[in-house]
């Protein structure tokens, strides 16, 4: 059915925030290319930074060169036969034919009501494979891409900007316009553009001024469109246009990525997405005579240690705000090559722990030095700025990996629509904090005190998520016996409802036992996880466990934007002004016991834990600091 236009008064940032992303996580997966000692705690931010070094001189220019960037994966599932159809795929969504055969398409068809698949269809990025036919000598398909191509600028005049599709995808759609281009110079055996193709290059300088009037700012889509910017600059010539590109591109990456390696997407995907990107800013600026000085590869330099430290046991990185499940690349001469490989080429790490002042701690066992790289436990913690862009209001939650398997996990990324599903993906309801049913904030939390020991870690969190509500979170992180425990408070004024949440994956079944105790496994699996609900402070109240509910939503995982999977949620309940949750978190093997007692020193709560017959004695305090004494 045709589509309305989807940009409207009250919608219109949100979408715009929205449909970029597809892109990013998407060119993450295709990068693929397959499928004792004291620890250091660094970056410390108290420490001061080795100042960047100054940004070289430009070189003499000596080139003229901008490659083709190819187009993300989206042209895999159209092939030149179905262009001749007029006929276009994207995602999950069956090909749908959108034109009337002869090259001329209805470009306001949105038949799934998806943005995502909308701005595709404008993005032209589906046209590869018929462009490189063209590039190859193939005149049918270089008259059937060029029929589409040119009808698109026909039937959408500058500007577009009224037309989110057209709006959001302007920088992809402008890498297609030139590498159609130079499909047209090679096919046909050409030094210039034939005068029947001048429509080509007037569409290039208006992509250009649409570029220059319509700056995204500084994260991965005004990088795009700089780089695009500078493809048309290159391309036909126009140093003004390079030096615009290349000042924002100069500028973007001191916001883009700080001097930790932290992006400012609030996305594990993102970042590694950022990582990729800026490689490709360094290539395209040398190639087209432009010297991209030292800061470029400073930061990305940085923002490798910062994915390797991500990267967990699994080889994955965690799904943190629009994340789907994805590999971690091992670039090689890296250090993401012992993280991408999961220790079995490159350079073993010495650093397991990061403190990054974007707000992740990112934390393990060890990179593989006494037992196997995926028998590690691996975890993450979120604190810092307030939620923006690609982030989730996911603020001190956690994810864990122990004994070569997920955890504890998060929600997962919904994808792009703006409905009820991304709501609750992004929302705190699908992470592992304490939540209050009736905050609606997205808080800055701040990191109040961490220690750091050869044998645990210990972490205090603090933020206000809402009117009138103090909420604390203190994590004990051990190793040897690998688990973690959690004091969650809170208070209010009046009355609250308070849940401590625990997702879990979605092939977990899970059994109560009375008021203290969960244990999840999968079936006939090696490994299970005991959740220990203590008493501190308040008496415990009954478990609730809740697995793929529609109203409210709870209860699932995206793996990607298109798979979700019913998976199970343990809540530990109070009510009232006050809360105060302590939980262990134990994986094991299947066959193990484990078992606690308490007893008080003074204002202290002493925790004797036996995990798989080895005793573990921790001290909670009143004001909740823990420690590992034995």
């Amino acid at each position: 059915m045709p589509a309305r236009h989807l940009r409207t008064s009250s919608t219109t940032l949100r979408l715009t925030i929205a449909l970029l992303a597809s892109v990013a996580v998407l060119g993450a997966v295709l990068m693929i290319p397959w499928g004792g000692s004291e620890p250091e705690a660094a970056p410390d931010p108290t420490v001061s930074h080795t100042p960047e070094p100054p940004t070289a001189p430009p070189a003499p220019v000596r080139q003229n060169i901008y490659t083709c960037p190819a187009y993300s994966g989206i042209d895999h599932a159209n092939p030149v036969a179905n262009l001749y159809k007029d006929t276009f795929t994207w995602g999950t969504t069956p090909p749908t034919k959108v034109g009337d055969g002869k090259g001329n398409i209805n470009w306001r068809m949105n038949p799934p009501n998806n943005p995502s698949w909308y701005m595709w269809l404008h993005s032209l990025r589906w046209l590869g494979q018929g462009i490189d036919a063209a590039a190859g000598g193939d005149k049918a398909a270089l008259q059937r891409v060029s029929a589409i191509t040119h009808d698109w600028v026909k039937d959408n005049p500058y500007s577009w900007k009224s037309d989110v599709g057209a709006y959001e995808s302007t920088m992809h759609r402008t890498n297609v316009l030139i590498c159609l281009r130079q499909a047209v110079l090679s096919g046909l055996h050409v030094a210039r553009l034939p005068l029947t193709y001048a429509w080509l290059d007037k569409a290039l300088m208006e992509h250009a001024w649409f570029l220059q009037k319509n700056y995204s700012g500084d994260w991965n889509h005004g990088t795009d469109e700089s780089l695009a910017l500078f493809g048309i600059g290159c391309t036909l010539q126009r140093d003004d246009l390079k030096k615009i590109a290349s000042d924002r591109l100069t500028s973007a990456i001191k916001t883009s990525i700080d001097t930790q390696g932290s992006t400012n997407e609030q996305s594990t995907a993102y970042a590694q997405f950022n990582y990729v990107l800026w490689g490709r800013a360094i290539d395209v600026l040398r190639k087209c005579g432009v010297d991209p000085g030292t800061t470029i590869t400073a930061r990305r330099r940085e923002l490798a240690k910062w994915l390797a430290l991500a990267t967990n046991s699994l080889g994955n990185l965690p799904q943190l705000g629009d994340s789907e499940v994805v590999r971690t690349v091992p670039v090689t001469g890296t250090v993401l090559e012992y993280a991408g490989t999961r220790g079995a080429r490159g350079i073993r790490p010495t650093q397991r722990i990061g403190i990054f002042d974007a707000g992740y701690i990112f934390g393990r066992t060890g990179w593989g030095e006494k037992r196997p790289f995926t028998q590690e436990s691996t975890y993450s913690i979120r604190f810092g700025p307030s939620q923006k862009l690609h982030g989730h209001n996911d603020h001190t939650s956690i994810t864990y990996t122990s004994r070569g398997r997920d955890i504890l996990i998060d929600g997962g990324h919904a994808g792009y629509k703006m409905d009820d599903w991304r709501f609750w993906a992004r929302s705190q309801f699908a992470h592992n904090e304490m939540v209050v049913k009736s905050a609606t904030g997205h808080p800055e939390t701040k990191l109040v005190r961490s220690s750091i020991k050869a044998t645990s870690e210990f972490y205090e969190l603090h933020d206000s998520p809402g009117a009138g509500i103090d909420r604390t979170r203190d994590v004990l992180v051990l190793k040897d016996p690998d688990l973690m425990v959690v004091l969650d408070r809170g208070s209010s004024a009046v009355d609250q409802e308070y849940s401590t949440l625990w997702h879990l994956p979605a092939d977990q079944k899970v059994v109560v036992s009375g008021n203290d105790r969960v244990v999840a496994a999968r079936p006939g699996d090696k490994v299970k996880t005991t959740l220990l609900q203590i008493p501190f402070q308040q008496e415990t109240t009954p478990i609730e466990v809740t697995t793929g509910q529609q109203d409210p939503i709870q209860g699932w995982h995206y793996t990607t934007i298109d798979k979700r999977l019913p998976a199970p949620v343990v809540k530990f309940n109070r009510s009232g002004e006050n809360a105060s949750i302590l939980s262990v978190i134990a994986p094991t093997r299947t066959n193990a016991t484990v078992s606690y007692t308490t007893s008080l020193q003074g204002s202290r709560m002493i925790v004797n834990l036996t995990v798989d017959g080895v005793t573990t004695v921790i001290g909670v305090a009143a004001d909740g600091t823990m420690q590992r004494i034995k």
